[in-house]
């Protein structure tokens, strides 16, 4: 590999190795997003939750002082008792049975598969990139940009299906909560989307092959033919 390619592509490491923790942290956590019931009054107790690919945390809160910013419960970060659940597919018996009924299980089942798919190529990814930095492996870095560029759009898809559970949750009828928001596990994975699928464009550019600045390039390095 050419000292100037090899520079590019540690450059493009060092960004990917920034998505893969944005990422990693966003799946292991369940702040994506934050939701709320409407508080009326003042010295009561509320519920809030927050929940992630995994499981709903619900946190019970005394409200004090009005929010300034509207009538919902919280912040999230106020002291109370917290009591967190794994969805459906991680319980059994009459829990889970009620739990199913307040989460719309079959966005965040999809969401958790897309999320583990997006991993998975995350790692084939860096497989390809380490090994594109051995002698006469320059053709790895065009698989490594593919699989990076893949698990940045497995990504957005699993975070789509995220927003569209939230948007469920809200407006269903069988839940308390009508307030919500996006909260830092969200924003660490749309951070990862951007940050590994352009790395993973970078990675497809730089593998090209070099293009002649002149015309005369391609014939200046042509074999000479052979004189009779």
């Amino acid at each position: 590999m050419l000292e100037d390619k090899k520079t590019k592509v540690k450059i493009t490491f060092l960004v990917i190795l920034v998505g893969i923790s944005s990422m990693l942290a966003a799946v292991v956590t369940d702040h994506w997003a934050v939701l709320s019931p409407r508080v009326e009054k003042l010295n009561t107790t509320c519920e809030a939750a927050h929940f992630g690919l995994w499981r709903l945390c619900k946190k019970s809160i005394f409200i004090v002082e009005e929010d300034p910013q509207g009538k919902s419960c919280g912040p999230i970060s106020l002291p109370g008792v917290k009591n967190c659940s794994y969805f459906k597919h991680f319980t059994s018996g009459e829990e889970a049975e009620v739990f199913e009924v307040k989460t719309q299980k079959e966005y965040n089942i999809s969401a958790a598969a897309i999320a583990i798919f997006s991993l998975a190529f995350m790692t084939l990814g860096s497989l390809c990139l380490l090994g594109a930095f051995g002698k006469g492996r320059d053709y790895l870095l065009r698989p490594a940009g593919m699989f990076f560029a893949f698990a940045g759009l497995c990504i957005v898809i699993s975070v789509e299906v995220m927003r569209q559970s939230v948007k469920r949750m809200i407006d269903s009828d069988e839940t308390i909560w009508i307030e919500y928001y996006y909260s830092w596990s969200f924003a660490c994975a749309c951070a990862a989307f951007i940050l590994l699928f352009l790395s993973g464009i970078s990675l497809l550019i730089i593998s090209m092959p070099h293009m002649p600045r002149n015309p005369w390039e391609t014939c200046m390095d042509a074999e000479p033919e052979p004189m009779d």
